[in-house]
């Protein structure tokens, strides 16, 4: 789905009959002016499905922005204006806050667990865990708050998992299979100190150590070899994933990133004295 369909269906879900409040009122073109300010301290992302939202229903309205996408902005700054038609940019309104909020929400998030690592050398990631149609949107929002794209999808990367291992009968079995059949780099999940050395005897390009508390990361790092990647997954939250990091690994992948993450609080202040 395109980023205008997706945008159009949002539209549609909104008002599939038209916004009856609205047209009830029966307004009369209102030409003026209307600002997106933020209520919260924010990363911005997401300006794109919040602009083409307006120019869907006022093509004649002229956004301009104060920020760019990764920019942190503070409560009370005015991010954006917009000028044209207020009763048509009343009625993109909601849907266009609903892909701004959610989208500076994961840009936001995901920039207090950047600096919760800051200073190792760690990565921070994102994972498939992103809302049916919007992964683009959700992991470009990932990397304005300065995290890492994973894969995007499954067609992208090799992740070997335990239930591709449970199939093939163990790691070996898996990565021998594998590598029969494509010569992308293999990443395979450990939640064992005893899969780890078979992840390293198969020559894992990087390991997942998967649900592992902060001694057994040690160690399997200890076992890992300089030159392999290691990702550390599971349970990881905004209090933990400094004390992950200083392990050493290369990067922590959190889901919370974009299944948990608040909405941001933005709104669209209209001037209709002008």
């Amino acid at each position: 789905m395109t980023l205008l369909e997706l945008i159009r269906a949002a539209i549609k879900e909104d008002m599939p009959t038209g916004d009856v409040t609205t047209e009830s009122l029966a307004l009369k073109p209102r030409q003026g002016r209307a600002k997106l300010k933020a209520k919260e301290d924010i990363v911005l992302s997401g300006a794109a499905p919040f602009e083409q939202t307006m120019h869907a229903l006022e093509p004649n309205c002229r956004v301009k922005w104060h920020f760019e996408e990764g920019d942190e902005i503070l409560n009370g700054q005015i991010i954006c204006t917009i000028e044209g038609d207020l009763v048509q940019i009343l009625k993109a309104e909601r849907v266009a806050l609903n892909f701004l909020g959610h989208l500076s929400g994961i840009a936001t998030h995901t920039h207090r667990f950047v600096k919760n690592v800051a200073g190792t050398k760690t990565k921070i990631l994102d994972t498939r865990k992103t809302t049916p149609g919007f992964r683009e949107l959700e992991k470009k929002a990932v990397v304005h708050g300065g995290g890492v794209n994973h894969r995007m999808s499954l067609s992208t990367a090799i992740l070997i998992k335990d239930n591709h291992i449970a199939i093939m009968g163990g790691i070996k079995a898996a990565v021998t299979r594998v590598r029969e059949h494509s010569n992308l780099p293999v990443e395979v999940e450990a939640r064992t100190l005893q899969e780890v050395k078979e992840a390293v005897e198969m020559n894992a390009q990087r390991i997942l150590l998967d649900n592992m508390d902060n001694e057994m990361l040690k160690q399997a790092i200890a076992m890992i070899p300089e030159g392999t990647e290691t990702e550390a997954s599971g349970n990881m939250n905004l209090q933990r994933v400094r004390s992950v990091a200083e392990t050493g690994v290369t990067y922590i992948s959190v889901g919370a990133l974009t299944h948990s993450a608040p909405c941001a609080d933005v709104s669209l202040v209209f001037n209709w004295d002008e």
